[in-house]
C-alpha cells in the first residue's frame, strides 16, 4: 500500500471503532470485546479489498463476507453504515424492538449482510457453500470468512477445513480471530488450540499468521491469498479482545459486558482520541 492508503485504512478502522462503541453503548451491553478485535480486518476488507456496491447489496457478482462469529455483528453494522449501506442512525437501534440490526447478523434484516450467523461453527459451512457456488458458476468473486478462536472448538469447523481444500476453493479466505479469549475463559483454559497455523497447513490450506491490528500486514496476507490458485487460505489474526480501546482491553472477561455510564464515556473518549490523532497526522 502507499502511505496514503495505509493512513486511510487506519483512519477507517478508527471510525469503525467509534461507531461500534456508540452502537453497543446505545443498547447498554453487548459483545464489545470480540467486535473490536476484528475491526482492522473489516476496515481492510470493506475499505480496500472486497468488490462490493452499497447501492446494490444483492449484486450477484459481489464478494461476500460471512462473520461466523455473529456476535461481532455491531462491528460489521458500523462498517456497513460507514460505507453507505444504511443510515448511521440505525446503529442506535441495536437489538431493540423492531430493529434492522439484531445482536447477531441476519441476512433478511440488514442490507449488506451476506449470511445469517450466530450458531457458532455453522458459518464455516455456509461460507464454503458460497465459495463453491461461486466456483461452479464461473464467477470471479470471492468469499471471506471470519471465525473466533473459541469457535473453532466446534467439530463442524474441522469438517469444513477438510472439505474446502478437497474442492480447491482458492476463492475462499478464512480469518481466525485469535484473541485468546472466549465466553467463559481463555482458549488455553477451555480447549488449548495449540498451533492453529500448523493445523490448517496439515489440512491442506495455504496459511499465514499476522498481527491482526496491523492493516498493512492484513492487506499483504490477503494479496498472498489471492495469488494462490489451487488452495483456500487461512489467515490467523493475532489480536487482542477489545483491541484499540484500552479500557475494554483491560477487562479480564470482556466477551459480553455492560457498556454504559462512565465506562461508555471513557471507551468513546479513547476511540475518538485515536481517530482525532489520525485526522491530524500528516501523510
Amino acid at each position: 500500500m502507499t502511505k496514503q492508503e495505509s493512513h486511510n485504512m487506519k483512519k477507517f478502522a478508527a471510525e469503525i471503532r467509534c461507531e461500534t462503541v456508540k452502537c453497543i453503548g446505545a443498547r447498554g451491553f453487548g459483545h464489545i470485546g470480540g467486535a473490536l478485535s476484528v475491526v482492522d480486518t473489516l476496515a481492510v476488507l470493506y475499505g480496500k479489498v472486497m468488490n462490493i456496491n452499497p447501492q446494490k447489496p444483492d449484486w450477484t457478482e459481489r464478494d461476500k463476507l460471512v462473520i461466523s462469529k455473529g456476535h461481532a455483528g455491531p462491528a460489521l453494522y458500523a462498517t456497513l453504515a460507514l460505507k453507505g449501506y444504511f443510515p448511521l442512525d440505525w446503529l442506535k437501534t441495536l437489538n431493540q424492538p423492531g430493529t434492522r440490526l439484531p445482536s447477531h447478523c441476519d441476512k433478511k434484516l440488514t442490507p449488506g449482510v451476506d449470511m445469517t450467523t450466530g450458531s457458532l461453527g455453522q458459518g464455516v459451512s455456509t461460507a464454503i457453500g458460497l465459495a463453491l457456488a461461486q466456483k461452479l458458476d464461473g464467477l470471479s468473486s470471492r468469499t471471506y470468512l471470519i471465525t473466533g478462536d473459541g469457535e473453532i472448538n466446534e467439530g463442524q469447523v474441522w469438517e469444513g477445513a477438510l472439505f474446502a481444500p478437497q474442492q480447491k476453493l482458492a476463492n475462499l479466505t478464512w480469518f481466525v480471530d485469535y484473541n485468546h479469549k472466549q465466553l467463559d475463559g481463555t482458549t488455553e483454559e477451555v480447549i488449548d488450540l495449540g498451533d492453529i497455523t500448523a493445523k490448517f497447513t496439515a489440512f491442506g490450506w495455504n496459511t499465514r499468521q499476522v498481527n491482526g491490528s496491523d492493516t498493512g500486514a492484513i492487506v499483504e496476507a490477503i494479496e498472498a491469498a489471492h495469488a494462490e490458485k489451487s488452495k483456500p487460505t487461512c489467515i490467523v489474526l493475532n489480536t487482542t479482545k477489545g483491541a484499540g480501546i484500552p479500557c475494554v482491553e483491560e477487562v479480564e472477561l470482556n466477551h459480553h459486558i455492560v457498556v454504559e455510564g462512565d465506562f461508555l464515556q471513557k471507551a468513546l473518549s479513547q476511540a475518538e482520541e485515536a481517530l482525532a490523532a489520525l485526522e491530524k497526522e500528516a501523510v
